[in-house]
């Protein structure tokens, strides 16, 4: 039979003269995901407010009670399964006990650091920290961990938020999604014995929701307690065993989500499901840029010529043309190396904007580290393992545990097979076929986490076996890593078998943009003899 986990006793709240909560009772079990339903305003952010112990959140009048595992020696708490077993901490024996929560007592205090929150609209991470840091930030709070053990279980959190391709990303510069995972990696660093949501997704675009859904659902295989308060009724209907729908601050009705969410849409309460915005997949914006050089002996050249498309996030973009077309001083303008003469590029660096063609530390240079390029004429450290060559040789700022699992995905994605990749990482580049060696060239640019990958003329002279592998690879890590990339080049064949959509420069402007193998229809004679 379980029993009582958290017992929340005719609770009301009010605030000056006004009730935001009235007479609220129920009660969660041990692995309960209880789903608070309700539209804005209705007392669901203060209720779990509340049962988090925030200041200024106190009962005006009612309890909540925890029954939880405690060690009266060091004061370990544990959820209420554990009564009977020995506390992590000092080995001691677990009894149960009921506290009276908001009655302050050192017991409390103890509680509050075994509870979990992620607060709506606020990504409670440090800025300036990468990912890796503020998990590792996060695990120092623990109140024990072997010191031997870190590395692993942090990297069990990376890999489970689906986060290995943004560790040495700094925090600021994630995506709205990619900040909600960092922040629910760190607070499952803790260990919690409950997780408070509060409106997890509200902000967030259909996808990015998605994906917090579904790491929120393998936690209750793992019997987390959780507590979810949305105005979303997808939410609640995913993840919840039991749902409550709050109406001005009273409890409407307990029960089934499915019949909760039936009540709350029969009302008409509004589902603001349908209101969010569409996934804003744009990446890569490049608005009517023009780049125009003074020759002596041929006076203006028209470089690039009003020229404007956009790239969508994990889409293979080719840029296709004969020499002198303007392919090269495009992918220039793009990576930032030169300035357009007018026109914008414009690339999304987390949720922001970024204005490639304006200096300084908040224009371009913002966004340069995230932009990699791998040119024609790429070279490895050949007196370098190619673990080195993936690591310390490019200066990669990780531990070395870290720095080998990042060198593993990114080889995996890439197409090796993990059972060769350890034999791999011992040997040197000229040890490796051409086209290993590409893949390896491939991997030093990725697992720097670019959010863009520019490949200049990437099948050069390579024989057209190693064509196949590499375009293989390519594929391989926009779905492993959803990388995004703009291949340059003047390979048809080679654009047709591996891009999405390509533009066709010819002196300087685009003659033709679309799908790729639509494209090339566009090419003169000449140019495909090229």
């Amino acid at each position: 039979m379980v029993e009582p986990f958290i017992i929340v006793d005719n609770v009301s709240k009010k605030f000056d003269d006004k009730y935001v909560l009235k007479n609220v009772s129920f009660i969660i079990n041990e692995g309960d995901c209880i789903g608070i339903l309700g539209k804005s305003g209705s007392g669901k952010s203060v209720l779990i407010s509340m049962i988090k112990g925030l200041s200024n959140y106190e009962p005006t009048s009612g309890k909540i009670i925890y029954r939880v595992a405690y060690c009266e020696k060091c004061g370990f708490v544990d959820r209420p399964s554990k009564v009977g077993g020995n506390c992590l901490r000092c080995g001691c024996c677990l009894k149960l006990i009921e506290v009276d929560f908001w009655n302050e007592n050192k017991i409390v205090q103890d509680i509050k650091r075994r509870v979990a929150i992620m607060f709506q609209r606020t990504f409670a991470l440090y800025g300036n920290l990468t990912v890796y840091e503020n998990i590792m930030e996060a695990f120092s709070r623990r109140w024990k961990i072997n010191e031997n053990d870190i590395t692993k279980k942090a990297l069990e959190l990376v890999e489970k938020m689906g986060l290995s391709h943004r560790l040495i990303h700094v925090a600021r510069d994630l995506s709205g999604g990619e900040k909600q995972r960092v922040v629910l990696a760190r607070q499952l660093a803790i260990d919690p014995i409950l997780l408070l949501a509060d409106e997890p997704t509200g902000t967030l675009d259909p996808l990015s929701a998605r994906m917090i859904y579904n790491m929120l659902n393998e936690l209750k295989k793992e019997n987390v307690t959780m507590l979810l308060t949305s105005h979303l009724t997808e939410g609640i209907e995913i993840l919840s065993n039991k749902a409550i729908l709050l109406n001005e601050g009273r409890i409407e009705a307990i029960g089934e989500p499915k019949e909760i969410v039936k009540i709350f849409l029969s009302e008409g309460l509004e589902d603001l499901r349908e209101e969010r915005p569409l996934v804003e997949d744009i990446i890569l914006k490049v608005e009517n840029v023009k780049k125009y050089f003074f020759s002596i002996d041929r006076g203006i050249v028209r470089a690039i010529d009003g020229v404007s498309f956009e790239i969508r996030r994990g889409e293979i973009f080719g840029i296709i043309g004969v020499s002198g077309a303007g392919k090269t001083t495009l992918s220039r303008i793009i990576a930032g190396l030169t300035v357009p003469t007018s026109g914008k590029v414009l690339i999304k660096v987390g949720d922001e904007w970024v204005n490639m063609s304006e200096p300084g530390i908040t224009g371009r240079g913002r966004a340069t580290s995230y932009i990699g390029i791998l040119h024609q004429e790429y070279s490895l450290y050949p007196y370098r393992t190619i673990l080195e060559n993936l690591t310390n040789a490019i200066g990669l700022e990780l531990p070395d545990e870290f720095a080998k699992f990042k060198a593993l995905i990114t080889l995996k994605a890439v197409g090796f097979e993990e059972s060769h990749i350890e034999n791999l990482f011992n040997k040197y580049p000229d040890e490796l076929s051409e086209g290993e060696r590409h893949r390896v060239a491939l991997s030093q640019v990725l697992i720097k986490e670019p959010i863009l990958v520019i490949l200049d003329e990437p099948t050069g002279t390579i024989d057209p076996i190693t064509q196949k592998y590499i375009v293989k690879s390519i594929k391989s890590v926009r779905r492993e890593l959803k990388q995004t990339f703009i291949i340059v080049s003047h390979d048809i064949d080679f654009i047709m078998k591996t891009c999405d959509e390509a533009i066709l420069l010819r002196n300087g402007s685009i003659v033709a943009k679309g799908p790729a193998i639509e494209v090339v229809k566009h090419l003169l004679p000449e140019e495909k003899a090229s």
